[in-house]
């Protein structure tokens, strides 16, 4: 158990070090000597998890799902625009989600590298959520729940590219706040609107509210 300990620690420090430096660098000029380095593991430990630099950064949009828990809300649209902001958060603090976000995106990633997972994953546990709000009457009746859902997560896709590009993503729970002011008006039903929260201050509470959950 011992020997497994490491083993499974050895290689989280190799996908962490990993989704640094493909979020620094970008897929191409990223290398595995960088990686090495970064982690502080010989060449044979990391070619024992991963045998190949297509196979690391797999394994490292492989961790990207599943991602933004938040407490469950009773208002379901409540709980998809946390996850928004909780995804933000981990764009700010985790730089193995920073890197799979950027081979998300990183049209570089060769084709051997399904970095296309993300965009399938995310909203289908969106899509539940809104399902959810549409049988709790929160939807307005014109919304189309897969059509809003690919809407918003392409939009999230830009608007973190462009927050990171800007300001090193320090704005983004701003630009996430300013996307929900604008989408919800055509997608909720009016009477929803003023009890929805968007502003930024929401996503430190939500950060609060899970770490005393966790603790």
């Amino acid at each position: 158990m011992a020997i497994q300990d490491r083993a499974i620690k050895k290689r989280r420090a190799i996908l962490e070090a990993a989704g640094a430096i493909f979020d620094e660098h970008g897929y191409d000029p990223a290398t595995i000597a960088m990686v090495l380095e970064r982690a502080k593991v010989t060449k044979g430990a990391l070619y024992f998890h991963f045998p190949s630099k297509e196979a690391l950064a797999q394994g490292v949009l492989d961790e990207q799902v599943p991602f933004g828990t938040v407490p469950p809300q009773s208002c379901r649209l409540q709980e998809v625009i946390d996850m928004t902001f909780m995804v933000a958060h981990g764009l700010q603090t985790n730089a193995l989600l920073r890197g799979s976000v950027r081979l998300t995106v990183d049209q570089t990633t060769p084709p051997g590298v399904d970095h296309s997972g993300p965009f399938r994953q995310w909203p289908e546990r969106l899509l539940v959520l809104m399902e959810q709000a549409r049988e709790q009457g929160e939807l307005l009746p014109t919304v189309e729940s897969r059509a809003t859902v690919d809407l918003l997560v392409g939009a999230f896709a830009g608007i973190q590219v462009m927050s990171r590009a800007l300001t090193n993503r320090e704005d983004l729970a701003d630009r996430i706040s300013a996307l929900w002011t604008h989408i919800l008006p055509a997608i909720a039903v009016p009477s929803l609107l003023l009890r929805l929260e968007t502003n930024a201050e929401r996503a430190e509470r939500v950060v609060a509210s899970l770490d005393l959950t966790e603790s």
